[in-house]
């Protein structure tokens, strides 16, 4: 929680569930990133927070855009960013979407499959496009693979055939998995991926770029590697498989930028112990608060993202919670399992913030589930 966040909350008091930025955070990180990979352009990924005080501000700082849909295209165009400035990263396009996009002058696009790459080649003819390559994600806490990529092989008969229809096979592309905790991820894609650009060189395509994709975490409960190090990594890996003829590099940071710039105050609706403390319960009570999965707090479906929680009454004596939202869905249980420890004098009524929450959190929240209304947002 940065210190314009405090005074807020407690100058402020804003009605809860909110969400609280504070925006120079979000340009404290993209300038950490910048000075840690300098020769890397960054997309920011609008997805994590498409808020437009935050879409400005990147604008601002010079920053480009990975957008995963023409609405998302939209915002960044309001914002002031050029179309030249964004890239339409989602590897499943509706065609009016596209159709859009390249009407808008939005000039590369991401494709995993022969079908897509159709799609492109009709509805954005010349465009740059790049192939988005199958990854394994271990080590992090909210992995994509299973849905984007393609092989190495089939991205080799790919690439070849955007040449053939016309369009620019500008890239290649990968994501380790979002909140990746490991700089390990980082240095196999690279290398899987260095091999396959050598190849398509080797076969006379004009290819010239290598998108990074995202997944460098913010801190919740657990440490994890600093910008630093992640930098090190990739760039150890990057001379590795390239040498000093480097291509042009993409990364497309979400979390990373605005994931600890944000943090959700909630209040306790109730404590209980619903008649059970046995030890078959761990002698748990149930904290439920007033946001909850259906909220915002989606990531922590299977309890992937452990947030840190403040309350009023920390430092005090602790005792092990079960911690839920305050539908009336029996899915909307936060943490069970992760070894969460609340003070014994937290009551109803009283305050919880949730640390690190600026990123998949207020786009995350739904449209009125049981009449509860939309996470606030108050950006500062």
């Amino acid at each position: 929680m940065t210190p314009k966040i405090a005074q807020y909350l407690a100058v402020q008091a804003p009605a809860t569930p909110c969400l609280v930025v504070d925006v120079d955070r979000v340009e404290e990180r993209y300038r950490e990133l910048h000075a840690a990979l300098p020769l890397a352009r960054i997309y920011y990924a609008v997805k994590a927070n498409p808020a437009m005080p935050v879409l400005e501000r990147l604008t601002s700082l010079g920053s480009s855009f990975d957008a995963a849909s023409w609405e998302e295209i939209e915002l960044c165009l309001q914002a002031g960013a050029r179309a030249s400035d964004i890239s339409f990263g989602n590897t499943i396009k509706k065609v009016s979407s596209i159709v859009r996009a390249h009407a808008a002058g939005v000039p590369m696009f991401a494709f995993d499959s022969a079908e897509e790459l159709d799609k492109l080649a009709r509805h954005a003819p010349g465009s740059r496009v790049y192939c988005r390559i199958l990854v394994e994600n271990a080590g992090a806490e909210w992995p994509l693979s299973r849905k984007f990529g393609t092989t190495v092989e089939h991205a080799h008969a790919l690439m070849l055939q955007a040449r053939e229809l016309g369009l620019d096979p500008f890239g290649l592309s990968f994501h380790v998995g979002s909140q990746q905790t490991t700089t390990d991820a980082y240095e196999a894609a690279i290398g899987r991926v260095g091999m396959l650009f050598t190849d398509l060189v080797q076969a006379g395509l004009d290819i010239r770029m290598v998108n990074l994709g995202g997944g460098f975490p913010t801190r919740y409960r657990e440490d994890v590697p600093e910008i630093d190090e992640f930098a090190f990594a990739i760039t150890r890996a990057l001379t590795a498989a390239f040498g000093n003829a480097l291509p042009e590099l993409l990364v497309e940071p979400g979390r990373y930028i605005v994931g600890d710039a944000g943090v959700v105050s909630s209040e306790v609706v109730l404590v209980s112990r619903r008649g059970d403390s046995s030890q078959a319960n761990g002698g748990k009570r149930w904290v439920y608060l007033d946001i909850g999965r259906f909220g915002g707090l989606a990531e922590t479906e299977g309890e992937s993202i452990r947030y840190q929680m403040r309350t009023p009454h920390d430092g005090g004596r602790t005792g092990p919670v079960a911690i839920a939202g305050p539908t009336c869905d029996g899915a909307d249980i936060l943490y069970e399992r992760s070894d969460y420890r609340l003070p014994l004098d937290l009551a109803s009524g009283e305050r919880v913030e949730l640390l690190s929450t600026g990123a998949y959190v207020s786009t995350y929240c739904s449209t009125r589930f049981n009449g509860f209304a939309p996470l606030a947002e108050h950006y500062i």
